[in-house]
């Protein structure tokens, strides 16, 4: 079985922190949207979605003015997985977008390359962002922090 706890009280090394973190600011120096990722070993007795959600507006993320961001969640014991985007973004993608997201990086997650799937994802909103909500450096700024959140 494989363990994501590679150190007391930690899901990833540093160097997949690192890269988890460095993904996110490639991606967001394309578009005004913005990609946090949450990371923690249960899900607190709900579906992941629900848990997201939760997550997301505890995280402010509503607060965006385009209401273009965008939470990865990931329950590492519980092998679950959302993504929540808010409504500007998800509306411009449309759901059969984020049904395809949650699958590509579920498959990922079945061959145990938890790292390269999120990577991954991040890429792909950041892309998917880029289309729907282009960088403006005029006017865009980094609304919300780039560090991964650490859940329990």
């Amino acid at each position: 079985m494989f363990n994501l706890f590679r150190k007391k009280n930690k899901f990833f090394t540093d160097e997949e922190h690192h890269a988890f973190v460095k993904a996110i600011r490639h991606a967001e120096k394309m578009t005004s949207g913005e990609i946090r990722l949450y990371i923690e070993s249960k899900c607190k007795k709900t579906d992941p979605l629900t848990r997201a959600a939760r997550i997301f507006y505890k995280l402010k993320m509503q607060k965006t003015e385009h209401r273009n961001g965008v939470l990865i969640y990931v329950a590492t014991t519980d092998k679950k997985l959302a993504i929540f985007g808010d409504e500007g973004i998800f509306k411009a993608a449309g759901e059969a977008y984020w049904n395809d997201a949650v699958n590509e990086i579920m498959d990922k997650f079945s061959v145990a390359k938890f790292s390269e799937g999120i990577i991954n994802c991040i890429i792909q909103l950041g892309e998917t962002l880029h289309k729907n909500f282009p960088y403006n450096r005029e006017v865009d700024k980094n609304e919300l922090p780039d560090e991964i959140v650490l859940g329990r």
